[in-house]
C-alpha cells in the first residue's frame, strides 16, 4: 500500500493554501505554512510572486494536485477513481469527488475520530475499525449507502479512544453521516450532494485535465 511519506507541509506550500493535512496543528503558531507561505524549493520566493499568466494546463495540474493532496491519495489511484467516475452515470466531477469522500479513512476523519486524514489512515491500517460488524485495515476501501462502520471493542480501551468522546462532541458531522458520539459508532446515510464537500475543489478542471 503506497502512501506519501514527504513533510505534508511543503504540500501546502506548493499549493499556496492551508490543506490543514496536520489536524490541529495547523491551527497552531506552530503552523509551517504561517511561516513560510511561499513555494518550497530553492525559487520558492520567486515563483510565489508569479510569474505572469498561467496555463489553462496549469490550472488543470493544480486542481488535480490539490484534490489528491488533500484526500492523501497518489496519482495511480487518483487516476483509477477517475476511470470509475467516468464509467458511472451523472456527473464525472461530482461522482468523482463522492468517491473521494466515502473512502473509509475520510469518513473516519469526518465523523470525528481522526484530527486529519492522515491519523484516520493510519487508525484504520492498525485495525481500530469494524465495518459491518468486520474489521477491516484497508483505509481506500469505498463505503456506500447504509454502511456502518464503529471503534472495535478492543481499541475502546486505549487511551485515545477514552478520552475521544468530549473531543468527538465539538466536532460537527456532515449531513450524509449519522454519527453516535457515545458508542463511537458512524453510518453512510447517504452519498454527498456536492454542496456538502469542500466548495474549493474544483471537479471541473480536474475532469478537463483528464480528457485532455
Amino acid at each position: 500500500m503506497a502512501k506519501y511519506i514527504g513533510p505534508v507541509c511543503k504540500l501546502c506550500r506548493r499549493e499556496g493554501e492551508k490543506l490543514f493535512l496536520k489536524g490541529e496543528r495547523c491551527f497552531s503558531p506552530k503552523c509551517s505554512f504561517d511561516k513560510r507561505d511561499y513555494a518550497p524549493g530553492q525559487h520558492g520566493r520567486t515563483a510565489s510572486r508569479g510569474r505572469g499568466r498561467e496555463s489553462d494546463y496549469g490550472r488543470q495540474l493544480r486542481a488535480k494536485q490539490r484534490a489528491r493532496r488533500v484526500y492523501g491519495v497518489l496519482e495511480r489511484q487518483f487516476s483509477r477513481y477517475y476511470k470509475v467516475a467516468n464509467a458511472r452515470r451523472g456527473l464525472t466531477g461530482l461522482n468523482l469527488l463522492q468517491i473521494l469522500e466515502s473512502r473509509l479513512d475520510n469518513v473516519v476523519y469526518r465523523l470525528g475520530f481522526a484530527s486529519s486524514r492522515a491519523e484516520a489512515r493510519l487508525m484504520v491500517t492498525h485495525g481500530h475499525f469494524v465495518v459491518n460488524g468486520r474489521r477491516t485495515d484497508v483505509p481506500s476501501m469505498l463505503l456506500k449507502d447504509g454502511d456502518e462502520l464503529a471503534v472495535r471493542q478492543e481499541s475502546r480501551k486505549l487511551t485515545y479512544f477514552k478520552n475521544l468522546n468530549d473531543l468527538v462532541e465539538k466536532r460537527n458531522v456532515p449531513a450524509w453521516l449519522e454519527r453516535d458520539a457515545k458508542a463511537l459508532s458512524g453510518k453512510v446515510a447517504r452519498l454527498p450532494e456536492r454542496s456538502e464537500i469542500d466548495g474549493s475543489l474544483n471537479e471541473q478542471l480536474i475532469v478537463e485535465y483528464y480528457s485532455r
